[in-house]
Order: C-alpha cells, then sequence, then structure tokens
C-alpha cells in the first residue's frame, strides 16, 4: 500500500480521537469535582447520596466587562447513573468585571425536577441562589423549586452586580 494510502487512515483516527478527547477528559473530571465538594465540606457527601439526581459542571468560565458569559459543559446523572450530558449557558448584564472558573452542581430532589431539566424547561433566574461551597454550607443547603444548586471558585477575580440567568441544553447518552 502507498504512504498515502496509510496516512489518509491514521488521519481520520486521529481526527476522531481529537474530538472524542474533550468529552472524555471532562466526563473524566467529574469524580475529581465530587471529591472536591466533599473535601471542602464532607457533609456535601450526604447530599449527593440522597439527591434524586444532579447534573455537574466540573469547570464554568465565566468572565465580563459590563456584558458578561459563562459557559461550561458537564454531565447528568440518575440514582448515581449516567443519563447524559449538559451545557450550561449564561449572559449577565451590569456591573461587572473580570473572570473565574468555577464548578456548579445542582441536585435534584425528585423525579419531577430532573425530567424539567430533562425536557430542557430548565432556567435559574436572577432570583435563584446558589450556595458558595464552604465548610458547613451543606447543613443549610435547601431544595427551592425541586432543586438546590451549589457552586466552588477555582479560580480567578470577578467584581459583579449583576442580572441574568442561566440556561441549559440536555442531550441523552446511550448505555454503554
Amino acid at each position: 500500500m502507498p504512504l498515502q494510502g496509510r496516512i489518509r487512515p491514521a488521519l481520520l483516527v486521529a481526527a476522531a480521537a481529537l474530538a472524542v478527547a474533550p468529552s472524555l477528559a471532562a466526563q473524566l473530571d467529574v469524580p475529581k469535582a465530587i471529591a472536591e465538594f466533599k473535601k471542602a465540606d464532607s457533609g456535601i457527601a450526604k447530599v449527593f447520596a440522597t439527591a434524586y439526581g444532579y447534573a455537574i459542571f466540573p469547570s464554568v468560565g465565566k468572565g465580563a466587562m459590563g456584558i458578561g458569559g459563562a459557559r461550561g459543559k458537564g454531565y447528568v446523572y440518575e440514582q448515581g447513573r449516567l443519563i447524559g450530558r449538559s451545557t450550561l449557558t449564561q449572559v449577565t448584564i451590569g456591573l461587572q468585571f473580570g473572570g473565574q472558573a468555577y464548578r456548579e452542581v445542582i441536585f435534584f430532589k425528585d423525579k419531577t425536577a430532573l425530567d424539567d431539566f430533562r425536557r430542557c424547561n430548565f432556567e435559574f433566574s436572577a432570583q435563584a441562589t446558589a450556595v458558595a461551597l464552604k465548610a458547613g454550607a451543606s447543613a443549610d443547603l435547601a431544595y427551592n423549586g425541586g432543586v438546590a444548586i451549589v457552586t466552588m471558585a477555582k479560580g480567578g477575580l470577578m467584581y459583579e452586580a449583576s442580572v441574568g440567568g442561566q440556561k441549559f441544553s440536555f442531550k441523552p447518552v446511550t448505555p454503554q
């Protein structure tokens, strides 16, 4: 087989591997993110264990200069089983400047709340509140409308007094 005939299949395999690599890398970040949440507050382990399901975003990037935005890719679990992928998107307007990275987990109290998320009927308004995780924060964690939101800073600096909401997509994964 000529060299050109062998290179083309190799390039196709390499391109396919690169296309899958970010998704696989993000999925591998999930156990690390969960461990970081549990390390910051050991009580959060009980919330992971008792929630009907959760959506976890191991890394959300956020930046702003007057108008801001955030985006992150995550995974959705139902009773401990991976059922889908999700993308978090946020646009904000207001007094804000800077950039940061953070983790976010949305706990679903019951099947109804998870089903709403799956149908993409899920959007957090400016009134939605997230608990910034620190030691003991899980003791005050309460479900509102069937969901509880917890965030954890990874790095960066952000000054913000803004209004905006988070929107989510959901794409089911095929069982493996």
